[in-house]
């Protein structure tokens, strides 16, 4: 197996070939998080203060997340009106995907922001949206994170799906090796797909304690 593994890692063209279906997989995982970062907070914040609203879209966040992820690769073009071999069309699923995740532990991180916070904020003159921005949404920031963390890993190995229908991606070396019989471009998909997964929960890592001093101020008392 080591061997095989060997072998196949030392041909420059398959190490090539590694490296570009890496860098294609990154865009088509993490450019769907962002998105659904974008569209999961305000929809959050709708949910969050409004009882029906919140019923409605956790119900409805709940449904899209059961959709297979391949039929939904599949129906997305004939929505979007893209080709089905457009990466745009795993995008389009992927950050519809984490919006539907992220709903819940947007509302969760705004419910866990302390009453007394936001009731002073409010005493101070804070309109509803600059409370939000400057007030509520910093506080949610390591229970939002911590869906965030979630969310990435699930893209990185949901974008492996695209490869079914030709958009590259980790996902290419899985097929390659099924469809062969050889494992070696298998346990390389699996070892950086592992990876890919583990950097980026790193950085997410990071990004919490960058955007929380308050915590590390109270870390050093």
């Amino acid at each position: 197996m080591l061997d095989d593994l060997s072998r196949y890692l030392g041909s420059e063209s398959n190490r090539e070939l590694v490296l570009t279906q890496l860098v294609q997989h990154v865009p088509l995982a993490l450019l769907p998080l962002v998105v659904g970062v974008v569209l999961a907070i305000p929809l959050g914040w709708l949910a969050q203060r409004h009882p029906l609203v919140r019923t409605a879209l956790l119900g409805s966040a709940n449904v899209v997340y059961t959709v297979p992820s391949l039929a939904f690769f599949v129906v997305i073009p004939g929505i979007i009106g893209t080709q089905i071999l457009d990466p745009v069309n795993v995008v389009a699923a992927l950050s519809i995907y984490t919006a539907a995740l992220l709903v819940r532990p947007v509302v969760d991180a705004l419910d866990a922001v302390p009453a007394h916070v936001v009731a002073a904020a409010t005493a101070m003159g804070y309109r509803p949206l600059r409370r939000f921005l400057a007030v509520e949404l910093p506080l949610a920031v390591p229970v939002l994170v911590a869906g965030v963390r979630v969310a990435s890993v699930s893209n990185i190995s949901l974008a492996s799906v695209g490869a079914l229908l030709g958009v590259g991606g980790l996902g290419a070396l899985f097929t390659s090796g099924f469809q062969t019989s050889y494992l070696p471009p298998i346990l390389v998909g699996i070892v950086l797909t592992l990876v890919l997964a583990l950097v980026m929960d790193l950085v997410l890592v990071g990004l919490r304690w960058l955007l929380t001093p308050w915590a590390r101020a109270g870390g050093t008392r």
